[in-house]
């Protein structure tokens, strides 16, 4: 597996001569670490079974900077290792009960996202702020819905729950968060266009 050309990985690396499946594998592991450790970040709240934390943010730079295949195969790295048992998801959780619980709409979702927004990436859709955003608020927006489908399948809840209790208290953080990545990459791509080949 190699990076997708036009991300900025496969750049910065190409500029750097060090392209190839080592540095293709140590940017996925590196982002499925970023995500687990942004998955520390959590806020509960006590009227929903999702919490608050940092790990959208962290999906939605994986798939700019990796690309359709190496960006969703970051998320599943980092699946993985929650399943087997390091505390990456929400609050230092881990393991198989976790994965496969009312939450589990999310945690496919941002496999889902990585890889739609790096197919957006790989069509240099992250290069100006005004493409940028939105590719980062469809990422988003895909993850809301296999969010809701977890809802909906595990936890029981009809379609206006998952969304009243699955969308809608996450809208405003969630928009940040798109909204600071669609500043970061273009800002990163104008700091690597810069860098001598």
């Amino acid at each position: 597996m190699t990076l997708a050309q036009h991300t900025l990985g496969v750049t910065v690396h190409n500029r750097s001569r060090a392209v190839g499946k080592l540095a293709t594998a140590i940017l996925v592991f590196g982002f499925a670490l970023l995500t687990g450790f942004s998955a520390l970040w959590e806020i509960p709240l006590g009227f929903t079974p999702v919490p608050i934390s940092g790990q959208t943010f962290a999906v939605l730079l994986a798939g700019a900077s990796l690309g359709l295949r190496a960006g969703a195969a970051s998320q599943i790295l980092y699946l993985a290792m929650g399943a087997l048992g390091l505390p990456f998801y929400s609050g230092g959780e881990s393991g198989w009960t976790v994965l496969t619980g009312p939450t589990v709409g999310y945690l496919i979702g941002f496999a889902v996202a990585a890889a739609v927004v790096g197919h957006m990436a790989e069509s240099k859709a992250d290069r100006k702020i005004h493409t940028a955003v939105p590719a980062f608020m469809v990422g988003t927006l895909v993850i809301y819905l296999c969010g809701m489908v977890g809802l909906i399948a595990v936890a029981g809840m009809n379609p206006t729950q998952a969304f009243t209790l699955g969308v809608v208290p996450f809208l405003a953080g969630d928009a940040i968060k798109a909204i600071a990545a669609g500043l970061l990459l273009p800002a990163a791509w104008k700091l690597v266009e810069t860098m001598p080949r």
